[in-house]
């Protein structure tokens, strides 16, 4: 496998590389996507789908589910990869939980993801609304499985035992890149600080996840590494996909990593020890994350893989 360029410094006003067909994507379309636009429009919420300009958003919706952010959708923070607008947020909506709860039980959805953007303002950094909506969610919906990605709570362990005593199925907190380039990539996070909350949640009981994007500079060996340290934290469920620039105010895309290359990096992963890797392409954290929640599920899928290919 070639490795990815080393840059010492991101350049926004590159010019863009042109997007291989490995990277195309469906239109939304269909009754089931215009469904779940009708609820998410109904209920005043708001989709990192939407937020984030997912890949995905078209196939997620169309199958009737949708990942849901709370918090409102401005973030304290400036990531250079992220599409969510940054600046001042408004005041924290305490009827909020009560209406995502509603919202995925008029869908029906078996299962749900929760994100949110960070609220560093806050003297609770959210977390208390966090607990609240896990708990509405549960109530309302005792047959539905969740996932929750959470921000760092800038690495405030009262906090971050808030989510676990909700205790969601799979709890998920993205590196989104290598060490090197954190400080470029999420600007006000630190690699450490990310990988010690992934600690602590694993120390807490939780399933844990988390999600790296390629393309952004990092090289083969950084990215392998950074899959060492998730390892050494307990981490159960890796997700790697390609960055796309939302904006051309946004980090530009300094390569774009082939399917196989993806794939490579995927039995790396199982070879280091992660229960569940899902990495191609169009990866995005809550892709088939229905499946992230079942241990065991994703190895013996692999397993079976090279099994297969010694017959």
């Amino acid at each position: 496998m070639q490795e990815l360029p080393v840059v010492a410094k991101i350049n926004a006003t590159e010019p863009a590389l042109k997007k291989p067909n490995w990277l195309r994507v469906k239109l939304p379309i269909g009754e089931s996507y215009k469904h779940v636009r009708g609820l998410v429009d109904t209920h005043q919420l708001h989709t990192i789908c939407e937020s984030g300009n997912c890949p995905n958003m078209g196939e997620c919706w169309g199958e009737g589910t949708a990942t849901f952010m709370i918090l409102g959708n401005v973030c304290t923070r400036s990531c250079g990869f992220c599409a969510v607008a940054t600046g001042r947020p408004e005041p924290v909506d305490w009827d909020e939980p009560q209406r995502v709860a509603e919202a995925i039980h008029l869908m029906k959805v078996k299962h749900a993801v929760i994100t949110s953007v960070d609220r560093d303002e806050l003297k609770d950094g959210g977390s208390i609304i966090w607990y609240n909506t896990i708990e509405a969610v549960k109530g309302l919906n005792p047959g539905t499985t969740l996932e929750t990605l959470i921000p760092d709570f800038q690495g405030k362990a009262d906090q971050v035992e808030r989510i676990i005593h909700a205790a969601p199925n799979v709890v998920s907190h993205n590196m989104e890149t290598v060490e090197r380039m954190t400080r470029q990539v999420r600007i006000q996070a630190k690699y450490r600080r990310s990988l010690e909350v992934l600690n602590l949640l694993k120390k807490g009981g939780m399933r844990t996840k988390t999600g790296i994007m390629l393309g952004l500079g990092e090289t083969k060996e950084e990215v392998i590494q950074s899959m060492k340290d998730l390892v050494s934290v307990g981490t159960d469920v890796l997700t790697l996909g390609q960055y796309l620039q939302p904006t051309k105010k946004h980090l530009p895309v300094q390569r774009f990593v082939h399917p196989d290359e993806f794939a490579e990096l995927r039995t790396i992963g199982y070879e280091l020890g992660f229960d569940y890797v899902e990495s191609s392409p169009l990866v995005r954290s809550s892709y088939h994350s229905e499946k992230h929640v079942i241990p065991g599920y994703g190895r013996a899928k692999w397993q079976e893989e090279q099994r297969l290919k010694t017959i």
